[in-house]
């Protein structure tokens, strides 16, 4: 099964990283976090990709061409040009990397992937954002509803905390970074079936205004529950708490060994 990865876009909300470099290869410890999600995959046994570029599509590129050579230890013989790998500490990924365009909206790069797909079931998800889903849970829940598309969905934690005031003004309770009594939102993490691609017109179709929307109205469009840990990465705040959770071996997201 592949596992689709946006990473396209031009990440304005992070302008201070993504005007050097695509906001997915934006690092978190001193790995891209497109890695740290293609990590969460693999560890389930899902190693076949599929990135969708767009913006500095050419950085995710070399990346990719240099990313043996980066992590393992050879010998070059300049004169003939040969050379000798003494180890290697790759993953076994199989990565398609696909210029899906510039001003290209999200459900547009899903479409042009479609003939990379195999007509199969795929995974897809959003380069931003990491999260500890038990993948093989959402699979089996995808496919026991038989639905075309299945989304992950949370209930974010909240960013105050939430104070219970008494009658005569003392504190009755308070709780910090509560999770939120909102409704649940897209964590992305989705499983979807080929009949999707039928639900996105072209280009300048917005995977979440349009795509999901008619799915939904279908009743095409089923939710996977997440109550664990999920947090974007929208910005430098963002960026410096996750490498924090790295740095200090508190990375809920870390399910490989």
């Amino acid at each position: 099964m592949k596992v689709v990865i946006l990473a396209g876009g031009l990440g304005t909300r992070i302008k201070e990283e993504s005007q050097n470099k695509p906001k997915p290869m934006v690092e978190i410890g001193e790995m891209p976090i497109l890695w740290h999600i293609m990590k969460i995959y693999s560890k389930y046994g899902l190693n076949n990709f599929v990135i969708c570029l767009g913006y500095k599509s050419i950085y995710i590129k070399q990346y990719f061409s240099d990313y043996f050579d980066s992590q393992s230890d050879f010998t070059i013989n300049l004169g003939n040009n040969s050379k000798t790998v003494h180890s290697s500490r790759t993953e076994p990924w199989e990565v398609t990397l696909i210029d899906t365009g510039l001003g290209t909206m999200t459900g547009g790069r899903v479409k042009r992937i479609r003939p990379f797909n195999d007509h199969k079931t795929f995974m897809l998800t959003y380069g931003d954002g990491l999260a500890d889903v038990n993948i093989h849970k959402l699979l089996a829940f995808h496919k026991k509803h038989g639905k075309l598309a299945t989304v992950t969905v949370v209930k974010p934690e909240g960013r105050f905390g939430t104070v219970t005031l008494t009658d005569n003004g003392l504190v009755d309770s308070f709780q910090e970074k509560a999770r939120s009594d909102s409704p649940w939102i897209n964590i992305g993490y989705f499983v979807m079936e080929p009949g999707v691609f039928d639900y996105i017109d072209g280009d300048d179709t917005v995977l979440e205004r349009h795509t999901l929307v008619r799915l939904a109205a279908d009743k095409q469009l089923a939710a996977f529950e997440h109550t664990g840990f999920w947090h974007p990465m929208d910005n430098i705040a963002d960026r410096d708490h996750l490498s924090e959770l790295w740095k200090n071996g508190n990375a809920p997201w870390k399910v490989w060994d």
